[in-house]
């Protein structure tokens, strides 16, 4: 397994990995994948990466801005996907790792997620790489109708300004 930079050519395996997690109901609110161009914008030009294996991509990890107010602009919120062949088979927790360490090169202080509770592997896998619960938003959204809680995760750097 490989973990390299994300390129715009890896957009279509990227994309159906993503609507694999969104037809699962408990990955993102979002409902349909976006366009590469709406992706592209919502999410920070460094920190992108998949993981690839015999030049398939089995996963992929991004992070987002969470505020565009300059205070914040070492926080950032973490996409973590797995196709549905690769689950359970390490990608997500080697993608993390790299998501780490390539956070804390690009300077960011604090990275976060938002995950649904019913999300258990997700749960897993953020506690694993040292994420640390802080807290729930109840009926914080809806999807399709249904109102969603969200469990709160975040990861300090111990390198990046923050002690």
């Amino acid at each position: 397994m490989t973990i390299r930079t994300m390129k715009p050519s890896d957009w279509e395996a990227v994309a159906r990995i993503y609507s694999e997690g969104i037809a699962t109901g408990f990955a993102t609110f979002e409902t349909q994948t976006p366009s590469y161009d709406h992706w592209d914008k919502a999410h920070t030009k460094e920190c992108r990466l998949v993981a690839e294996k015999n030049d398939v991509i089995a996963g992929w990890a991004a992070l987002s801005p969470v505020s565009s107010r300059c205070v914040y602009g070492g926080v950032a919120e973490v996409s973590v996907y797995i196709s549905a062949q690769s689950r359970g088979q390490g990608v997500g927790r080697l993608l993390m790792q790299h998501l780490i360490m390539e956070s804390e090169k690009a300077g960011f202080w604090t990275i976060q997620s938002g995950i649904f509770p019913e999300n258990t592997a997700s749960i897993r896998l953020h506690e694993a790489v040292g994420f640390r619960y802080i807290g729930k938003r109840e009926r914080v959204g809806k999807i399709l109708g249904v109102w969603k809680d969200n469990l709160l995760f975040e990861r300090r750097s111990s390198t990046v300004g923050v002690g």
